[in-house]
């Protein structure tokens, strides 16, 4: 988002700290000043970068983009039940306009690595096939590996039920008798665990550990944890 002249109301809303109905309560007690000074009206024109709450600047007024370690068991829809990855975030962050979404989803039973960011533009470029930005998974399986799994998948010629098109070709690391690195250069729904039970094996433990050249051992963040991060330089350490 560029910095321009906005309602100082409407910053407060659209950054998730409140209505635009409780700025000039705010204002009265003298909680908000804009470079230092009381605005005069919550109507007035400011940079958002000027603005602060309790002698606190705003929370990443110009945008905001989150490397994230996803827990297992927690969601990235707003609108599924159960727990969602906004509780490991400040709480007004999901109240952002616009509004925070995943780059991509990970489902309630896969964790690892995820980008959240509330940049339009960002999130088609990390999801766009043009950018062939690849992803990779750990693997857990029920059964042990079979021998071919590494050929089939990279062949190009992999059918998943449903689906009207092979898979690309898919790079396929064994790690153990029924472990396993996937990288997969699209994204698919489950496609992971399509791709394993097309071959006759059940995925029991999905995560995703790398986007591009950036991994979660080199982020060291714990699950649950995140960091924020700006537009160029995550482009730079996806690669």
């Amino acid at each position: 988002m560029t910095r321009k002249l906005e309602r100082l109301e409407k910053i407060m809303s659209r950054l998730g700290y409140g209505a635009r109905r409780d700025v000039p309560f705010w204002i009265r007690e003298g909680w908000l000043t804009v470079n230092g000074e009381k605005p005069k009206s919550a109507s007035v024109k400011v940079f958002a970068d000027e603005v602060e709450l309790d002698g606190k600047p705003l929370d990443h007024p110009f945008g905001l983009t989150v490397i994230y370690h996803k827990p297992l068991g927690t969601v990235c829809s707003r609108k599924e039940e159960g727990r969602i990855i906004f509780e490991d975030f400040p709480e007004r962050w999901i109240d952002r306009k616009p509004p925070l979404s995943s780059v991509g989803r990970l489902d309630k039973d896969t964790s690892g690595l995820l980008i959240v960011t509330d940049d339009g533009q960002l999130n088609h470029y990390l999801t766009s096939p043009k950018h062939n930005i690849s992803k990779t998974y750990a693997v857990t399986l029920d059964s042990p590996l079979t021998g071919n799994e590494a050929e089939v998948f990279a062949s190009g010629t992999l059918m998943l039920e449903a689906d009207d098109k092979p898979c690309l070709p898919a790079e396929l690391m064994v790690t153990g008798e029924n472990t396993a690195n996937l990288v997969l250069h699209e994204g698919r729904y489950h496609q992971v665990r399509r791709m394993f039970a097309a071959l006759g094996n059940h995925v029991v433990a999905l995560e995703r550990t790398h986007m591009g050249k950036l991994s979660l051992t080199s982020l060291n963040l714990q699950v649950g944890e995140y960091q924020t991060i700006e537009v160029e330089a995550l482009k730079q350490r996806i690669g």
